[in-house]
């Protein structure tokens, strides 16, 4: 399904909800929000406020026009879907999951340290490379848990990128077909391994559910385009 927003006067109401556990019930606090075209490019938007879950938060549900978002946060046991991440801000990904030192922290995998953009440089970002999917393996199983600490989610919109700040939201179009939808970026990657070598030349990993809705999930990459939006609070 291609999704269809206009560049101009864009307003998208939002409706993030948030969801705290405590004890057996849950209490739900909701904020509306809206998207907003951005100053810089016609194309870019402007990046103001963040989704994260914060301490004390287990869920976290929101809506972006059509498209709606779960966010888990994972148990700390649960291995990561890139396990070949080493470090994360010099220390190991369970403890800077744990500590919140992820979102644009350098981090090591096999023996190279990538240093993601800061916030401010992920405003203009805007660019066109190949797209696979990822997380095959994890169908039939579960419990494998995002760079950031959040529970993958196969079937969910979301993706991973080596150098943007995480979480992050962007729109990703097919150019091969022009269908759009916007993911959730949490993870890390796509990285060269021994089974693709290159692995690294991709700009961004999809979860399998992306792939399908952006219509590569048998072809398995795709050439796209890949802009950051974000959530400006009204």
């Amino acid at each position: 399904m291609r999704l269809a927003y206009p560049l101009v006067g864009l307003k998208i109401i939002l409706t993030l909800i948030i969801g705290y556990l405590i004890l057996s019930s849950c209490s739900i606090i909701t904020a509306p929000y809206r998207i907003t075209k951005g100053a810089l490019k016609s194309t870019i938007w402007v990046v103001k406020g963040t989704y994260e879950l914060t301490a004390g938060t287990t869920k976290l549900l929101y809506k972006i026009g059509e498209y709606t978002f779960e966010v888990v946060k994972a148990p700390l046991d649960w291995p990561l879907i890139n396990k070949d991440i080493e470090k994360i801000d010099g220390l190991s990904p369970k403890e800077a999951i744990r500590l919140g030192r992820v979102k644009n922290s350098p981090y090591t995998v096999n023996g190279k340290t990538y240093k993601p953009m800061s916030v401010e440089e992920a405003e203009n970002y805007s660019e066109r490379g190949i797209a696979s999917w990822y997380g095959y393996e994890t169908v039939k199983k579960g419990g494998y848990m995002t760079a950031n600490g959040e529970v993958f989610n196969p079937d969910g919109l979301t993706g991973a990128h080596k150098y943007l700040p995480i979480p992050i939201h962007v729109k990703v179009t097919n150019l091969e077909n022009n269908r759009s939808i916007i993911i959730r970026v949490n993870d890390r990657g796509p990285f060269s391994c021994e089974e693709n070598f290159d692995a690294e030349k991709r700009i961004i990993d999809l979860s399998m559910g992306a792939a399908k809705k952006l219509g590569f999930y048998e072809k398995g990459t795709a050439r796209v385009k890949v802009e950051v939006i974000a959530l400006r609070e009204e």
